[in-house]
């Protein structure tokens, strides 16, 4: 049978004067947190799993703080890897006040009215708080997660319910997007996480380099018979002297294929004067640890005799192209360039001297990509040149220390899709500016590294257990 219509299990009148009640109760003893809504950049659709977010936007609420007895006892775990701080907070907030006051600005978010109708991510879930969303608790200046939102208690008082109970966990940074423009907030994740440290320089040079022609009987190039193995420095190569003339030099070019170091090739860097083709010099390669290469001389007149780098330039952090023009009747010379760690040509070496040259050749060395030109923003994506890597921007820092004239530009980026290369162009997004990458480093945590980045020395000590790059532990058939 149906309920007496004469009692009613609460009127309109009555949940809105229980709504308003512990709205004022939450005004009175509550504290006013910031409330920061989750962004999907991007998701798996296989395993349903978010793999980039942002939070820039952020709403203050008032919430009742439920802890009496702080973070939650017990809450800090003991792990194979340290100490984790699994610190709890409780908070209570009033349905009303979210859906009044924040539901409309994240349905306008969520529709793109906010962004020019450009909708670029998705908020899932704009009627209630939702898990993954993120408080900042001021009290204890610390960030935390929603793990659980509870809509269901108290349960019904006179048929409906008031409040959003809100259990939460300390943050774990996983390489989210933070920028709410709130400097205690953003403060706290700039550096936080695993990042990668990008050393841009902003000027660049061109390098030049001379040649100079030699005579009869020069080495116009060096044929490896045999590469030889298992060196563990680059070996030293000699050149017998001719009867009269100049003693050519060379250099042993080394490279590793399968942890076996062997020679790769070698170049000239004085091709010599005086040796004849019936008795050409020995070539004879020694030291490195190795043995087995083995290498003979090819003689030619008038070939590329030395190449000088009068302008080491700047800039080089991929080995560039030389170009040496070539005669008019005969063979065009070749050469490889030497760069150092500071980005200059440190040498030039001929892998063919070529023949037939009756006057000194013109060296060309590729030039570098740009010079840099203007400011990186804080938040925007960088992609590199190269290898098409993407990055987001978390902090921007000008080095005058390490060259005054020249002072590199670092950028501290998170959320990589991939690896940047050395020599390549970074570019930002929205700034547009561009300067050549020196290096990186992925190995970088900004705060504490000293304390949290322990993965080489877990390596090490695992090592010294079962290091199976030596032998089976558990034995040989």
């Amino acid at each position: 049978m149906a309920l007496n219509p004469f009692f009613l299990q609460g009127s309109a009148g009555e949940q809105f004067l229980i709504q308003d009640l512990i709205n004022e109760q939450l005004k009175i003893y509550g504290i006013d947190v910031y409330y920061l809504p989750r962004k999907f950049l991007k998701t798996d659709d296989i395993l349903r799993e978010v793999t980039s977010s942002k939070f820039d936007d952020n709403f203050i609420i008032e919430a009742y703080l439920d802890n009496y007895e702080g973070y939650a006892p017990g809450s800090d775990i003991m792990t194979k890897f340290g100490l984790r701080l699994k610190n709890e907070i409780n908070l209570v907030i009033s349905q009303e006040r979210f859906q009044e006051f924040i539901t409309p600005f994240l349905q306008g978010i969520q529709f793109g009215i906010n962004e020019g109708n450009i909708t670029e991510y998705d908020l899932k879930l704009v009627s209630r708080p939702k898990e993954g969303d993120l408080i900042y608790f001021p009290l204890g200046e610390r960030l935390f997660e929603i793990k659980r939102v509870e809509s269901e208690k108290p349960f019904y008082q006179l048929g409906k319910t008031y409040v959003y109970e809100l259990q939460c966990e300390l943050f774990e940074y996983e390489n989210e997007d933070i920028d709410t423009s709130i400097v205690e907030i953003d403060n706290k994740v700039v550096n936080e996480g695993y990042i990668t440290t990008l050393t841009l320089i902003p000027n660049t040079i061109n390098a030049t380099a001379t040649a100079s022609m030699g005579g009869a009987g020069m080495v116009g190039r060096i044929v490896l018979s045999d590469d030889g193995y298992d060196y563990s420095t680059t070996p030293t190569v000699a050149i017998s002297a001719p009867t009269s003339g100049t003693t050519a030099t060379a250099v042993a070019i080394t490279t590793s294929v399968g942890g076996i170091k062997s020679v790769k090739e070698i170049r000239i860097t004085n091709a010599g004067s005086g040796y004849t083709s019936t008795s050409p010099p020995t070539v004879t390669i020694t030291g490195g640890g190795g043995t087995g290469a083995a290498a003979t001389a090819v003689i030619v007149d008038n070939g590329v005799q030395t190449l000088t780098v009068s302008n080491p330039g700047s800039g080089y952090f991929i080995v560039p192209t030389v170009t040496i023009n070539g005669p008019s009747v005969g063979q065009t010379a070749t050469a490889e360039a030497s760069i150092s760690n500071t980005g200059t040509i440190s040498s030039l070496q001929i892998t063919n001297a070529g023949y037939g040259y009756t006057e000194n050749p013109t060296v060309t060395i590729s030039g570098v990509s740009t010079t840099g030109i203007g400011t990186y923003q804080i938040s925007e994506i960088v992609t590199g040149s190269l290898s098409g890597t993407t990055a987001r921007i978390k902090s921007i820092t000008y080095r005058p220390d390490l060259d005054i004239v020249n002072p590199p530009i670092e950028l501290h980026v998170g959320v990589n899709d991939g690896q940047f290369s050395p020599g390549e162009v970074i570019t930002g997004a929205a700034s547009t500016a561009t300067y050549i990458l020196k290096s990186y480093d992925n190995d970088n945590y900004e705060n504490g590294r000293e304390t949290y980045d322990f993965n080489d020395e877990i390596e090490t000590e695992a090592d010294s257990i079962l290091d199976f790059t030596e032998s089976n532990p558990f034995g040989e058939y």
